[in-house]
């Protein structure tokens, strides 16, 4: 029978449930994964766990199970009868009783040992694991490998236990084979080559809770010790492990150190929730520490290697972000102020390109140029390749979406141009991502709106081929999206929905919450150019509210018109206007005027197609677009502003000023000709005859 139900959707959920069920002794517990739709829409669900929790087992189950583990053995009606009423049905409970019954050597320690176990009123998990300490404590010098295997965790090995536990090879086999015989210990394969395992988590916290403070403290720096001397490919690749037994062994700077260490492999392969882990545990750790200038180098780069965790995980803009990047420019001040300044130049300039990246992802398009030009100024005047690489990107990107996409893209070139890819790709947990992945997908975005669709897909081409390459989740997510945008400009909608679907699996895997959002809103986008308007407006809300959940307000201009078209579409003209008018709003304040053409075009668009049509306030909306679109040299948004005005124009009955308007702007193209756009604009000059 189901005495108790409970869902959870969230990660965070899930893996404290695994956690909680390891450790109730035997509890049985059925999962079953749904998608529920009517949270989520089906294109977006997320699986939904039911967890069934059973009864406990009754009288007669527990008979069975005494008569299971007794064999051939009589108990004593009263002794098992006590076993039932007190292990209140729980099954591991119920064996181990059984097993420390038998274990006792006379009838009156028999009694003893179930009058000890305390009624079933009593918290089940104590009384189990004082059942489970006794057993062990009959153990005699068997208890000792119990202990050490249980300091180094649930599965340990043969090898580890012989390095650490000094005892020649007779003893350690014949302690290890009576563990296995008492049931507390499985093993797999052959000693010296064996692996063992607890039968449960209980029983490892029964052995580690024998031991005192002190020679449990001695008994993980002996661990960790051996790890390094005797196993040091698994000391290299682990390196949380080494430094979970440095911190439990009160040998601090040590394990902050390989904390640091073990974040940085996390880091390296977009394990964005174990990279921040780790760095905040050596951050806390060294805090603890008396502060020497090694120490204090060491915690700025900590500090900013929390930073670019945390960039991804919460997001640029988010508060835990902006905290981690406060707190790694006082470092960098402090040791400024002290005279220790960081061995590592990059440093600065790592805090200085996430202070720009708060700005870009909330964007503050004036904070942006001020900052770039100040980061490209001094990376000028230090003449380091590396800054003036990420200068030159933080000046193009700053320019380009605040609508000077010629000069913009003019300083991308020179930022690609110092990228090598042998040299500088290592720097991607240091900036963000992959610079020349980042510099290549903005770039894309200039070439576009300038009028280069061919050259803009080559450059994501590049970009995502490098992300691959490079193997860095991170990166990858950042090229994806990028290419998803071009996919999307150039009316290659099956492949956008692709990008976006790749880049939703990879952002719920790594928690990336900025990048989930993105992928939200390009599956909401798509679902309304293919018609499907009314989910369309639901994904794209949904997107948005994720996306300023991180503190971002980025790409709301793209996106926005978008939403306000399916409104129009639906005839929800009110929610169209208002949604328009937002995106005007946030283009005039935050300065992202990329897409203020197309914002205008398509506010034209409402207009025309309203309860009451208004061609002259279309008209003008469509002349402002022009008119924005020329200023900024943005050819793509252009065309589609001059091919509104020439529908407008046509349906006026005014076809050659139509044609006229039109042909000069399709005429300038040299290539993309079969991008959707430039096939419409041919489609409407040959209308317009």
């Amino acid at each position: 029978m189901i005495f108790e139900d409970a869902h959870w959707t969230d990660p965070t959920s899930l893996e404290l449930f695994g956690r909680i069920v390891d450790k109730i002794p035997d509890l049985p517990v059925l999962l079953i994964v749904t998608y529920r739709p009517e949270f989520d829409p089906p294109w977006i669900g997320q699986p939904h766990v039911t967890a069934l929790t059973l009864n406990r087992l009754g009288a007669r189950e527990i008979d069975a199970m005494i008569d299971r583990v007794t064999g051939n053995k009589a108990l004593p009606e009263s002794i098992r009868q006590d076993i039932i009423e007190r292990t209140d049905g729980i099954p591991l409970f119920v064996e181990e009783m059984t097993k420390a019954v038998l274990e006792a050597e006379t009838e009156s320690d028999v009694r003893s040992t179930a009058a000890a176990v305390p009624s079933s009123a009593v918290a089940v998990p104590a009384s189990l694991h004082a059942s489970l300490m006794a057993r062990l404590d009959r153990l005699g010098p068997a208890r000792e490998v119990a202990q050490i295997g249980a300091a180094f965790g649930r599965k340990f090995s043969y090898a580890i236990v012989e390095a650490v536990g000094q005892k020649d090879a007779t003893q350690l086999r014949s302690a290890l084979e009576r563990l296995k015989e008492a049931g507390l210990l499985s093993q797999q394969g052959v000693p010296p080559h064996a692996n063992y395992l607890f039968k449960h988590a209980l029983v490892q916290d029964a052995a580690y809770g024998t031991l005192l403070r002190e020679p449990r403290r001695a008994l993980h720096a002996r661990i960790a010790e051996a790890l390094q001397n005797q196993f040091a490919e698994i000391a290299e690749s682990q390196p949380e492990l080494l430094a979970h037994h440095y911190t439990e062994a009160g040998l601090v700077e040590k394990a902050a150190s390989l904390s640091g260490n073990a974040g940085r492999c996390s880091l390296e392969r977009s394990a964005l929730v174990e990279a921040t882990a780790h760095f905040t545990r050596a951050l806390d750790q060294i805090s603890t520490l008396t502060a020497t200038p090694e120490l204090r180098r060491e915690q700025i780069k900590l500090q900013v290697d929390l930073v670019n965790a945390l960039m991804h995980l919460k997001g640029y803009a988010a508060p835990e972000t902006k905290v981690a990047l406060e707190q790694a420019r006082l470092f960098l001040e402090r040791s400024q102020a002290l005279g220790e300044p960081p061995e590592d130049p990059l440093l600065l300039f790592s805090v200085l390109f996430g202070e720009w990246g708060v700005n870009r992802i909330a964007f503050n398009g004036d904070a942006m140029r001020q900052l770039s030009a100040q980061f490209l100024a001094l990376a000028a005047k230090q003449r380091l390749t590396v800054p003036m690489m990420n200068g030159h990107r933080a000046v193009g990107i700053s320019l380009v979406l605040t609508g000077d996409i010629s000069e913009g893209r003019k300083h991308l070139d020179q930022a690609i141009a110092l990228y090598t890819p042998a040299e500088h790709s290592p720097l991607a947990t240091r900036f963000g991502t992959d610079i020349g992945t980042s510099i290549l997908s903005y770039r894309s975005i200039a070439l576009w709106l300038l009028g280069y669709p061919e050259a803009a897909l080559a450059d994501t081409d590049r970009a995502l081929n490098a992300a691959r390459r490079l193997g860095q989740a991170v990166s990858l997510m950042f090229a994806i999206h990028h290419v998803s945008l071009t996919h999307l400009q150039v009316g290659n909608y099956a492949a956008a929905r692709a990008d976006a679907d790749e880049l939703l699996a990879l952002s719920d895997d790594k928690d990336a919450s900025f990048l989930r959002s993105l992928a939200i809103l390009m599956r909401g986008c798509l679902l309304t150019l293919n018609g499907d308007n009314f989910h369309g407006i639901q994904t794209i809300t949904q997107g948005i509210a994720a996306l300023r959940s991180t503190g971002a307000t980025a790409f709301l201009p793209l996106y926005l018109p978008f939403l306000a078209t399916a409104h129009k579409q639906l005839n929800q003209f009110d929610e169209a206007w208002h949604v328009i008018d937002e995106a005007m709003t946030m283009v005039k304040t935050s300065k992202e005027s990329w897409c203020e053409a197309e914002v205008h075009r398509v506010a034209g668009e409402i207009a025309l197609k309203s309860f009451a049509p208004d061609p002259e306030k279309a008209e003008a909306y469509f002349e402002r677009a022009l008119a924005v679109s020329c200023q900024q040299q943005a050819k793509s948004f252009e065309l589609r502003a001059v091919m509104s005005l020439a529908r407008l124009r046509r349906d006026q009955g005014k076809v050659q000023q139509a044609r006229e308007l039109l042909a000069p702007v399709y005429g300038w193209f040299t290539e993309g000709f079969d991008m959707r756009d430039l096939k419409e604009a041919k489609a409407l000059l040959e209308e317009l005859v």
